[in-house]
């Protein structure tokens, strides 16, 4: 028996349906880009109009403040004139997220830029890197003296504070992350309340409890325990950040395999969060890199080579920049400002070899 569909029912059958076509979230027409354009253009002369001729006002500051802000609104008058509300409120948004993404790479480049302008007469003597401070008064030419006592200080003080941080700040994110227990929340949550506590009293923690206490002399173990006390709050909490990241299939896995809690955790977890563990030391190097206050409290300030962290005072290029700038001796606020190019290069060395080390094999 052969059933006949009315002829309305056979046309559609035979026609395919048109597919969906998913919308076009970041596409630009030329209506938009006009209205981006003539918004920034015109918000710029009524901004000038009105702050120079109108309030006779003066400064690039609150120019540009004024500018962002008369562009934010006339752009979204312009967008709302052929466009839904939806759109107008992600137009703004994008056009403020925009804003502050420029606004933050224009400060980094100004800073950097800047940093090399001030420096740049101190990089091409070779005694800059290679002769220290011992002797030689501030306001000499810059062809006498150098940083490599400070180069030498900062080294030796992070790699202290490194090996102290990093197992305990890892051991201290497995125990949050793994192990659990009745003290896993109070533990996390005096790891987020250390990450804000300010770097001075790490070193007057130190100061007191190992120098004042105990006699411990000025040096740079006691700087790079101070350090350490800053990096291991940062560690701990990136590292946990990182740590329940990992799925939890891989640890059910391992654990059907018949290997142990810690077998799963040292041979599946903290391999897969490897990268992630890198970033977190990365962090905290950063930052224990740049410490002032805990050296000047823990090790003070020198103008000579030591490679002994046990005894004797050991300058590092924060301290030596701090005191460089504040001399008021323009030669010596130029090496200061060279030793902080040295500094962000060193920083960078010191990344680049993390993130190779830390590869995916």
């Amino acid at each position: 028996m052969t059933t006949v569909l009315p002829e309305k029912q056979q046309t559609d059958a035979s026609v395919p349906a048109e597919p969906e076509r998913p919308r076009q979230l970041h596409s630009a027409t030329i209506d938009d880009r006009a209205s981006l354009i003539g918004a920034a253009a015109g918000s710029l002369g009524l901004t000038w109009l009105l702050y120079t001729q109108v309030l006779l006002l003066s400064g690039l500051t609150g120019f540009f403040i004024g500018w962002y802000l008369a562009f934010v609104l006339l752009y979204a008058i312009v967008t709302a004139a052929g466009n839904p509300r939806p759109v107008v409120a992600d137009r703004v948004a994008s056009a403020a997220l925009h804003a502050g993404a420029v606004l933050v790479g224009l400060a980094l480049l100004l800073t950097i830029g800047y940093t090399l302008f001030r420096g740049a007469p101190a990089l091409p003597h070779l005694n800059f890197y290679t002769k220290d401070m011992a002797g030689v008064p501030g306001d000499a030419p810059l062809d006498r003296g150098g940083i490599l006592h400070a180069i030498v200080g900062s080294v030796i003080e992070v790699g202290i504070a490194v090996v102290i941080s990093l197992p305990l700040g890892i051991a201290t994110a497995v125990y949050m992350t793994e192990v659990g227990g009745r003290l896993a929340k109070t533990v996390r949550t005096l790891i987020e309340a250390m990450t804000a506590v300010p770097d001075i009293l790490a070193g007057l923690f130190i100061y007191t409890a190992l120098i004042v206490a105990f006699n411990f002399p000025k040096s740079g173990f006691a700087a790079g325990l101070a350090i350490s006390v800053t990096m291991i709050p940062i560690i701990a909490r990136a590292s946990d950040v990182v740590l329940r990241v990992v799925p939890g299939g891989l640890r059910e896995a391992g654990l059907a395999l018949g290997a142990s809690q810690w077998q799963v955790v040292r041979r599946v977890v903290l391999p897969t969060a490897r990268p992630g563990l890198a970033t977190a030391l990365i962090l905290a190097v950063a930052r224990g890199v740049g410490e002032t206050a805990p050296v000047l409290l823990t090790s003070g300030a020198s103008t000579f080579m030591n490679y002994d962290p046990l005894h004797y005072t050991m300058n590092s290029l924060p301290l030596y920049i701090f005191t460089a700038v504040r001399s008021g001796q323009p030669n010596y606020i130029t090496r200061g400002f060279g030793a902080a190019i040295v500094l962000l290069v060193l920083v960078l060395l010191l990344f680049a070899i993390t993130r190779y080390l830390a590869r995916r094999r």
